[in-house]
């Protein structure tokens, strides 16, 4: 009863409360709303490596990183065939039998399906991050590759002409640059003290939205997403949850301080856009590699020669290992660094140059930061001992020689290496000779036929080829359309490509 008669205070209570507000809004009395301008927001803190607290601010860096990250946009001309419509024949569809066609003879007159090649641009777009003040800028290949133009526009809208200086296909990287001094640059830093859980932000051009900035942390290192094609492709990459989009490619991915933790290159989603992962190559790669492409004019790296696994719990299990982390060494292959080197099947690697390693992937990006003829210490766990070992890093070839870059223009132009042949392979294909494309790079003959590693060029426009010297006295004197005719090792017949030189 005691609890009823509270009840029914209560409401009364709220009833009249319910009431006199009633009446004063009736009265004409408005509730003030006051607004206040420049309120303190609650500020965010974050610890620098050095322990000290600061400010959690995003705008500082964001405005330094912005003019050194430009869009890019790589035009293509390719040509697609394209078959002509049939000749409409009113008699005959009106008959619908074959024979009036055959009496009054209309299929001798009616047009067959023809082919034609139409020319048709291609155009595509991404980002990239200034790295020298003289107009050199980083970006991925797969946003310059092939392309017949590329256009650069800066943060302040001036647009330039580029040219491709080098590409690396194995990591996915392209050095371009623009005629311009003075440019705003982003530096790069030592990407192996970037942490997982650290502050990140990603600058690029998604969907052609301009200058565009995103925040987020590291979300993982080392990671290899088997998206990279090529056959030495280098994955170990910096995992990020900053949103990256088509069209950030070859953007930055920088710290709170603006250094360039490394260049974005995928996403990993079910619809092609963001969905929580981002992938960037780590920028101790892309010094590197702008190092090799300045330097040399091509990417030098050295190869351990080994077929490796990842560590884990079943393989230790399985080999009846001591650890769970590192690099199971599978196999070596003959005339290897790491056979060489002392290395042994069953081994595995800890560490290089006193960097610890875990997976395949950090193996690989560490290995692919030498060059052919570098030392490097390989520390491996054997039978549950460690050991340590000196290896003289050697090229893709099994030698520590450094990669030589084409000279002759003509021959940089077509893109690819070339190998004269053998007289004893010629007569056994029965030809008087020719020239083996013995590996395919960015250039003419990829970009404009779909001509094959491994064919033998015997004429060039009619003139017969015995030598790389042949293909550029030939060349040189060439414009227009090219047909290159050949053979094939292991194909009947003669093959014929076509295409255009200026």
């Amino acid at each position: 009863m005691k609890n009823i008669s509270s009840y029914l205070t209560a409401s009364i209570i709220g009833v009249a409360s319910s009431i006199i507000a009633i009446q004063f809004v009736k009265q004409g009395k408005e509730v003030k709303i006051s607004h206040v301008e420049n309120y303190p927001a609650g500020q965010v803190y974050t610890i620098k490596n050095s322990g000290e607290v600061v400010p959690l601010n995003f705008k500082d860096v964001s405005k330094k990183v912005m003019d050194a990250v430009v869009h890019i946009k790589s035009s293509q001309t390719v040509h697609q065939t394209v078959r002509t419509p049939q000749y409409h024949d009113p008699f005959r569809d009106f008959f619908q039998d074959d024979f009036f066609d055959d009496f009054f003879g209309h299929r001798r007159f009616r047009a067959q399906p023809k082919q034609k090649q139409v020319p048709q641009t291609k155009v595509g777009t991404g980002s990239g991050v200034i790295v020298n003040e003289n107009g050199y800028i980083i970006t991925n290949n797969h946003v310059i590759d092939n392309a017949d133009d590329i256009e650069v526009t800066l943060h302040d809208n001036r647009t330039f002409k580029a040219t491709v200086v080098g590409t690396d296909p194995s990591t996915d990287l392209a050095l371009i640059q623009i005629k311009e001094e003075g440019l705003p640059i982003v530096p790069l830093i030592n990407s192996d003290e970037i942490e997982v859980g650290e502050w990140v932000l990603a600058v690029g051009n998604p969907f052609n939205l301009n200058s565009t900035v995103t925040a987020g942390i590291v979300s993982a290192k080392g990671r290899n997403i088997n998206i990279l094609k090529d056959k030495s492709a280098i994955e170990s990459f910096i995992q990020t949850d900053a949103a990256i989009n088509p069209g950030n490619s070859g953007g930055a991915l920088v710290n709170l301080q603006g250094g360039l933790v490394g260049i974005n290159t995928a996403i990993a989603s079910p619809t092609g856009s963001y969905a929580g992962y981002g992938f960037a190559v780590p920028s101790n790669i892309v010094n590197k590699v702008v190092e090799d492409l300045l330097k040399y004019g091509v990417v030098q790296r050295g190869y351990l020669g080994v077929m490796i696994r990842g560590v884990d719990g079943n393989l230790a299990e399985e080999k009846e290992l001591d650890i769970t982390e590192g690099v199971y060494v599978d196999s070596l292959m003959e005339n290897s660094a790491a056979k060489k080197g002392g290395l042994k099947i069953g081994d595995v690697i800890t560490h290089v140059d006193d960097k610890l390693v875990k997976t395949a992937p950090e193996l690989q990006e560490l290995i692919g930061r030498h060059r052919p003829g570098d030392n490097v210490k390989i520390k491996v766990n054997r039978d549950g001992k460690e050991k340590e070992l000196s290896v003289k890093l050697r090229n893709a070839e099994g030698n520590s020689d450094l990669t030589e870059v084409e000279k002759d223009e003509v021959l940089r132009k077509l893109g690819a290496e070339f190998e004269e042949l053998e007289k004893s392979e010629a007569k056994k294909l029965k030809i008087k000779g020719g020239i083996k494309i013995k590996q395919l790079k960015p250039g003419l003959l990829q970009r404009q036929t779909k001509i094959r590693e491994g064919f033998i060029i015997t004429k060039i426009s009619g003139k017969n080829v015995k030598s790389k010297e042949d293909i550029s006295e030939i060349l040189k004197e060439h414009n227009g359309g090219v047909m290159l005719e050949g053979v094939y090792e292991k194909l009947p017949g003669k093959h014929y490509y076509a295409f255009g030189i200026d």
